[in-house]
């Protein structure tokens, strides 16, 4: 049974080499963190069987973010053998015919599917350089997320900064929004770009916030995840009316 003091709306990402690391972070961290979010980084090093451990054995809840992105027949076969896993999140591109395909290879399951809009390790310039249209980011996402959600996403993943704009759009009541580029005051940016605190991302109408090097880097893992849920349930992170 979880501690009181986990929450949530804090995804801690298991950025580590393999799963043996991360079954170790998971223990340090023990009932302070109750969702993992592990990536495409560790599923060579035993992903899937860690999200399976921590899900069966520890009763965490999951977040595979593959991102996935392919034809419709691929996405949809890759995601039905997903959803067989009973894990909660799962990452698309944010393509209508992605998040079509993913709805209907995980029809059936409570696997919410969750469309990314555009990475945010990502600047107008990686954009030009990849021949994506013109525009203002914050435009783009606003974009990317109504056709997501029109396509049958239960949630997108978008920069703290954008999570607002999102919140804002009609196509997004009752959707999610994860965010990932979620920074603690004083943290290393790393490869991040479009950044903000843990408070203002859910002041900013972020159901759920991604962190994971200021967590797991910390010389106190589980005080550093206490820290950012005491952060999170701070009157700072209160949402204005929109």
């Amino acid at each position: 049974m979880q501690s009181p003091v986990a929450d949530d709306r804090l995804i801690v990402a298991m950025d580590v080499p393999n799963a043996l690391a991360g079954l170790k972070l998971a223990q340090d961290l023990g009932d302070s963190v109750s969702f993992y979010k592990i990536g495409l980084g560790m599923l060579t090093g035993g992903g899937l069987a860690l999200a399976n451990e921590l899900k069966s054995e520890m009763g965490k809840r999951i977040f595979l973010d593959m991102k996935l992105f392919d034809i419709g027949a691929t996405v949809e076969n890759a995601v039905r053998g997903l959803a067989q896993f009973d894990l909660d999140f799962l990452t698309v591109h944010g393509d209508p015919y992605v998040v079509k395909a993913a709805k209907e290879g995980a029809a059936g399951k409570d696997l919410k599917i969750l469309a990314v809009t555009i990475l945010t390790s990502l600047d107008r310039d990686d954009l030009d350089g990849a021949l994506i249209k013109e525009g203002a980011i914050s435009d783009l996402v606003q974009e990317r997320a109504g056709n997501a959600f029109a396509a049958g996403a239960d949630g997108i993943i978008a920069s703290p900064q954008e999570a607002a704009l999102v919140r804002a759009l009609p196509e997004a009541e009752g959707k999610l929004i994860v965010t990932p580029g979620v920074r603690p005051v004083g943290a290393d940016l790393g490869d991040q770009k479009r950044i903000a605190t843990p408070a203002q991302a859910i002041a900013n109408g972020a159901d759920h916030v991604v962190v994971g090097r200021p967590i797991w880097k910390s010389d106190n893992p589980a005080q550093a995840a206490r820290d950012i849920v005491a952060e999170i349930n701070s009157p700072q992170a209160k949402r204005s009316n929109h």
